[in-house]
């Protein structure tokens, strides 16, 4: 924080031992208890040695029986996607055909030990534990290397974001030379810091496109089995079918997902319990002997059978573990016990024992591989079969499209998206959100899609692509995490990356193999929202550090102030800002152009922190700017990226609540500090330097009573009365909406980036108002524009 505002702005926290005294004063019949000052509200660098309650929002001890039925509910919705796997692994990799018996063994083979070194032990075991206080995902990998490391490039740290009570890591106790040195490269490296960047935004565009690709072949699959029962149903009218099942299913998101939610977990149970069962009685009926493809030989012997061939049908393996990325990222709504009891117990299970079966089927049947699925269903079981594996496939691509929403709305909390409408869709689950806009481009993107591709092995050619890039991406980001924050053995690490980093890339060869048979698709995908976001950020980050470097200075604001022209009207104005340091450039310019200041003026800057939740409590940070008759004070709003922005309370209502309750406290304890004689700020030097107690505190103030206790009686009501009477008169909403254009002398791309990408997403998407929620009635704009 620049040292120009540290000096016109008032001071008002004590150290922990002094609010947690117990001490009481007693005035009138109220008490006033340091007890009860429970909010550390500061814009300090003192408040950083506040001590807050860390563990807050951590994972707390969970009651086996709750557990036990969030596995039952992650059943539904983590595990459609790779629960649905079966309707086309075999077809894809099989594309032209068995060629020789033994083939079926080792494909099976690569199905088994993919599922269990990709899905199993490396995501359930390990990445589970990478989760941000609960949350998963590519940016909660992100957030907790933002933590242990400032690699930030938005400079908007403050030291007080350290006291939220879920920001602190939880990390080894045992230092090591090689953590320190990895976080002081990071941190000294400006290319280290953008290409972390640059990497969370390839992993989040390849997850949205994952998100386009899963509806599409979950659905065609699915509905590709009706051919099974009669012949009259065309390639063409399975095609239109699907795209008309996909409609539906993005017209219905703006309903919430938790409206159909409960039916999730019985329908992929019976899923499940009907292809493992199956897989047993094929298993059985056909050929048991498929058992020895646990001697992983088969895989041997198949690439020296099929050589090129053996390594291209890799790209068919992989489908076998898609959707293996939402057992991370959905981890934010059960627990990382839960998931791992579902996946050991349910999924993995029916999992083998349905590819198994199938590969009995197939020693038998190789000619029929193009349908390996439906054609191995029991005569009696294939129309239930025909509803299950639908309603599966639905439920698959719901929770894909969920999912989708909620990395965008993490994206648009860090500054890596465009303003768009975060509707939620649930009181009880606050994680269950809906964007319009987004809804409508996914579904565009699906339908085109589905009727352009028409087959399942063409699309599974891009899924497979969009699937390994984010598996890479993610063991990428884990590595730097064992090695910097949980101080891992080097040899344990070492032998990650060459067992389950080595199969990874391997698979990744293999899908890039087929860019031009429909793997450009998700690239395609990625560069576009990568763009979006690059040019958003790029920006986003340009303007931040032009507000910075021309915020107002100390001189400055006392000129604006002494101006004898300024007038103040009656009311509260919430001057909306994204600079978190300082008085923003454009107060100054609507102070030249509205020569009036309301009687209360609250500079606010919303402001989101690398964690998934900031509790209420210590949501909003305030600081009184001087002189104090202005009645001008600064907030920062903190969230974290899965916080509601658009609560049910009123934001303003809730912000003039916490500011008076900031007033009372910081009146109080300033008096109680001068009690007995002393400054303010040398009586909190006292305290910090372990000078003063918390008992002689309480002595201080007794004695001093009273000496200011009418004094603080009047100073508290006068302020809350100025502010009451502001809130009555009205509250008026002031956006600081500033243009921006290229400076002069600029290059082409910077024209490029600025005057046209960035200005034209701006137009054509939603303004602040809109985001906020503002009423137009209380809406006032003021315009600036920036040159960068």
């Amino acid at each position: 924080m620049s040292s120009d505002h540290e000096s016109i702005e008032e001071t008002h926290e004590v150290d922990e031992e002094v609010k947690s005294s117990d001490y009481e004063e007693v005035s009138d019949g109220q008490k006033h208890s340091l007890k009860k000052l429970r909010r550390y509200d500061s814009l300090d660098l003192e408040s950083a040695k506040v001590a807050t309650l860390h563990g807050h929002g951590r994972s707390q001890a969970v009651e086996w029986s709750v557990i036990l039925q969030l596995a039952f509910q992650s059943i539904g919705v983590v595990y459609g996607d790779i629960g649905t796997s079966p309707l086309y692994v075999y077809a894809s990799t099989f594309g032209n055909g068995i060629n020789h018996k033994d083939d079926i063994l080792g494909v099976l083979s690569l199905i088994f030990y993919t599922i269990t070194l990709i899905p199993l032990i490396k995501y359930v075991l390990i990445v589970l534990r990478a989760n941000d206080n609960g949350q998963g995902g590519t940016f909660a990998l992100y957030s907790l290397i933002c933590r242990y490391a400032r690699v930030g490039l938005i400079p908007s740290q403050q030291a007080e974001d350290c006291g939220v009570s879920n920001f602190e890591l939880e990390l080894p106790s045992k230092s090591l030379k090689r953590a320190s040195n990895i976080k002081s490269k990071l941190e000294n490296s400006q290319f280290a810091k953008f290409f972390l960047l640059i990497i969370t935004m390839l992993g989040t565009s390849m997850v949205i496109g994952d998100g386009v690709l899963t509806p599409c072949i979950s659905v065609l699959s699915a509905v590709g089995g009706i051919k099974e029962a009669t012949t009259a149903m065309t390639e063409d009218r399975i095609v239109w079918i699907s795209a008309c099942i996909l409609v539906c299913l993005f017209m219905v998101q703006r309903f919430g997902t938790d409206k159909v939610g409960y039916s999730f977990a019985p329908i992929i149970c019976v899923w499940f319990t009907l292809i493992g069962g199956i897989g047993v009685y094929n298993f059985i009926k056909y050929d048991p002997t498929v058992v020895k493809a646990i001697n992983p030989g088969y895989i041997v012997d198949y690439f020296r059978r099929n050589k090129k061939d053996a390594w291209v049908s890799l790209g068919g393996v992989v489908l076998a573990i898609t959707g293996t990325e939402a057992l991370f990222a959905d981890v934010g709504h059960f627990t990382v016990r839960s998931i791992q009891i579902s996946m050991c117990t349910v999924t993995y299970p029916a999992l083998i024992l349905a590819y198994t079966g199938q590969a009995s089927f197939l020693r038998k049947h190789q000619e029929l591989v193009s349908d390996t699925f439906f054609k191995s269903i029991p005569g009696r079981l294939y129309w239930p079969m025909f509803v299950v594996a639908v309603a599966a496939a639905i439920i698959a691509s719901q929770a894909m499209i969920s999912g989708t929403f909620s990395i965008i709305q993490q994206s648009l909390s860090l500054g890596c998206f465009p303003r768009v409408k975060i509707v939620h869709t649930s009181a009880k689950y606050e994680g269950q959100v809906y964007i319009p806009e987004v809804n409508y481009l996914l579904m565009i993107a699906c339908v085109g899609v589905t009727i352009s591709f028409r087959t399942t092995e063409k699309i599974g050619n891009a899924y497979g692509i969009a699937v390994v890039f984010v598996m890479t991406l993610t063991s990428s980001m884990l590595v730097l995490i064992m090695l910097m924050i949980w101080k891992t053995s080097v040899l344990f690490v070492i032998g990650y990356v060459l067992i389950i980093g080595s199969v990874e890339l391997v698979y990744l060869s293999s899908v890039l193999y087929k860019f031009d048979q429909g793997g450009y698709l998700p690239l395609a995908f990625a560069a576009g929202l990568m763009t979006v976001m690059y040019v958003w950020n790029s920006v986003y980050r340009k303007k931040y550090n032009f507000e910075l470097n021309h915020k107002i200075s100390l001189e400055r604001l006392k000129e604006i102030t002494a101006n004898t022209n300024l007038c103040r009207i009656p009311g509260l104005a919430l001057f909306y800002s994204e600079l978190v340091h300082g008085i923003p450039p454009i107060f100054e310019h609507y102070v030249a152009n509205v020569p009036a200041l309301h009687s209360v003026l609250v500079f606010v800057s919303i402001k989101s922190l690398p964690i998934s939740k900031v509790a209420a409590e210590e949501r909003f940070l305030f600081r009184r700017v001087e002189p104090k008759e202005l009645n001008v004070f600064r907030c920062v709003v903190r969230y974290g990226y899965t916080d509601m922005r658009n609560e049910r309370e009123s934001f303003e209502w809730t912000l003039v609540e916490r500011l008076k309750e900031f007033m009372k406290e910081n009146i109080w304890l300033s008096h109680a500090l001068v009690a007995n004689g002393k400054t303010t700020n040398e009586k909190y030097e006292e305290i910090h330097n372990g000078l003063v107690n918390k008992e002689d505190v309480g002595e201080d103030h007794v004695n001093g009573r009273q000496l200011v206790e009418e004094d603080w009686q009047e100073t508290v009501e006068r302020d809350i009365r100025n502010v009451d009477k502001a809130w009555e008169a009205g509250v008026v909403h002031l956006i600081g909406e500033s243009e921006v254009i290229a400076s002069k002398g600029a290059g082409i791309g910077k024209r490029i980036l600025i005057d046209y990408a960035y200005n034209f997403l701006k137009k054509n998407l939603r303004q602040s108002e809109k985001v906020f929620d503002i009423p137009h009635k209380r809406l006032l704009k003021v315009g600036m524009t920036y040159e960068l």
